[in-house]
Formats: structure tokens, C-alpha cells, sequence
């Protein structure tokens, strides 16, 4: 099964648009293991979200326990749970194979974050795995985003000048012959995402930012839903998982994400009224 059947599955089983994202950091991990501390966030959250998305950074940061933790938390999600492992691979020819097997033979995710900046045929090592998926970085949320991403460049095509970030859009849709291309767009920025929608009416959206970043929910939902209400999946990160700082982080967890999957339902459900 196709990475975006697997989450529009568990999206529709657990009526969860929510993404977790698991970034340990060894100051607030509360003394135990990496690895049992994304295993206890899992077993508190995993009938509430769509998807987890661990970030390689911040298991890279721990060494060797760090990478072999990744791989058994990846392992340890339930297998009707997507994993996308936020890693923003790319390079060139054979480099960008190695990436590619590494996140998806290796570790096992369902997809990863790739950069577009080299250009499409160094995706295709990534896009050779049809059951896999990628998001292309294409607005992403940080403050100096616009730096690069709004930049207007000619494609020459109606003789105008466009966003970089609409241009990558653009391409993405032109990636997307296998169904398995996604795009990550930034809930800080949501006319932009609703540009994004536009330019790619069918293909699924990651939206990053929301809760510790300020980004807008409801004004991310309203703009990343496709035609059907769906296509999207909503990541936080900081706000669900150090939601406690003691030792009931596992709780406080669940709390959070529980809240937050029924604010995204709610949101939904007012794009579909509107």
C-alpha cells in the first residue's frame, strides 16, 4: 500500500489529522533511554494521530545510541501508523541512493523530507521506491523562510515572474506520476499554503508549525485542505511531547495531542460547512 493510502487510513480510522513530532533532547527526555522515551510517547499517543515524524537531527545528536534508537522507534510504531522521518536528505547521483535506502531500508520510514535544491533528477532515487513517499521542502516555516522561497523568478512559461516556493510547487505536481510526492508547507504562513493548494490541488501537505512556532490552525486547515476536506496532516512537535516536564511527560502527552487532534477535527469540520 501507498504511503498516502496508509495515512489517509490510519487518518480516517483514528479521525486524526495530527502528526507527532519526536525530538528528544537529552535535557528534557527525563533521565531515561531515547529509545524509551519515544516508545513511551508512542503507546500514550498512537490511537490519536495519523502519522509520527522523528527528526534524524536530534537522534544524530546522541551518537551511536541515537541512531540505533531511531531505527527501533520507527520500528516500535504500530504498523498501521506511517512513519516520516524528517531528515531533508538530497544530493547527488549515487549519495542521494545511499539516503534513500538508508531512510527507507534502513530505518524503515514510510517517507522523509527532501530538499529540492538540486533539482529533479537528484529525487529520483527517492521516487524509485513507488510505496514510499517524499515532501519537498516548498515553504517552510521558519522566520527567514521568505529569504529564498518568495524570491520571484521568470520560468518563462506565461512570461511573468513567480515565488521560488510556486515554481517548486509546480514542480512537485509535475514529480507526482507516481502518486508519492508530498509538499511541506508552513502553518505560519497559510495564504501561502492556500497558493500551494492551488497549484497542487491533489497532492498531500505537511503543515509544520502550529503551537510553539504561532502558527494559525484553523486559517492552515481552512487553506491546506483538498476539494474531499483531506489531503493534509497537522505536525506538532514541543507542544505534545514536553507538555509535562516531569516525570508524567507520557500523560501529559496524550493530553496535549488529544486536544490538539480535536481542535484539527474541529476546524475540519468548519472548512466543510464553509
Amino acid at each position: 500500500m501507498r504511503f498516502v493510502d496508509r495515512l489517509e487510513s490510519a487518518a480516517l480510522a483514528n479521525k486524526s489529522r495530527l502528526c507527532i513530532g519526536l525530538d528528544p533532547v537529552p535535557e528534557r527526555i527525563h533521565g531515561t533511554s531515547v529509545l524509551a522515551w519515544g516508545r513511551a510517547l508512542i503507546a500514550a499517543t498512537a490511537d490519536l494521530v495519523c502519522c509520527y515524524k522523528p527528526n534524524s537531527g536530534f537522534y544524530e545528536g546522541f551518537g551511536p545510541e541515537g541512531w540505533d534508537a531511531l531505527r527501533e522507534t520507527i520500528a516500535a510504531v504500530p504498523p498501521e501508523i506511517p512513519v516520516l522521518l524528517d531528515a531533508k536528505r538530497n544530493d547527488v547521483g549515487s549519495t542521494a541512493e545511499a539516503y534513500a535506502r538508508a531512510a527507507f531500508k534502513v530505518l524503515g520510514a514510510g517517507a522523509v523530507t527532501v530538499n529540492p535544491y538540486l533539482g529533479g533528477d537528484t529525487l529520483e532515487p527517492f521516487l524509485a521506491y513507488e510505496d514510499r513517499a517524499i515532501f519537498v521542502l516548498c515553504r517552510t516555516s521558519n522566520p527567514g523562510a521568505g529569504e529564498f522561497q518568495d524570491l520571484r523568478v521568470s520560468t518563462g512559461g506565461d512570461g511573468g515572474a513567480h515565488p521560488l516556493y510556486e515554481v517548486v510547487a509546480e514542480r512537485c505536481r509535475v514529480w507526482n506520476r507516481h502518486g508519492n510526492v508530498g509538499l511541506v508547507a508552513g502553518a505560519t504562513y497559510p495564504a501561502e499554503i492556500a497558493r500551494i493548494r492551488s497549484i497542487c490541488p491533489e497532492q498531500m501537505l505537511l503543515v509544520p508549525g502550529v503551537g510553539t512556532q504561532g502558527g494559525d490552525l484553523e486559517a492552515s486547515v481552512g487553506a491546506a485542505a483538498d476539494a474531499n476536506g483531506r489531503g493534509y496532516l497537522i505536525n506538532a512537535s514541543r507542544q505534545v511531547i514536553y507538555a509535562s516536564a516531569g516525570a508524567d511527560y507520557a500523560a501529559g502527552a496524550r493530553a496535549a495531542a488529544l486536544g490538539l487532534r480535536d481542535a484539527i477535527e474541529a476546524a475540519a469540520r468548519e472548512v466543510i460547512r464553509g
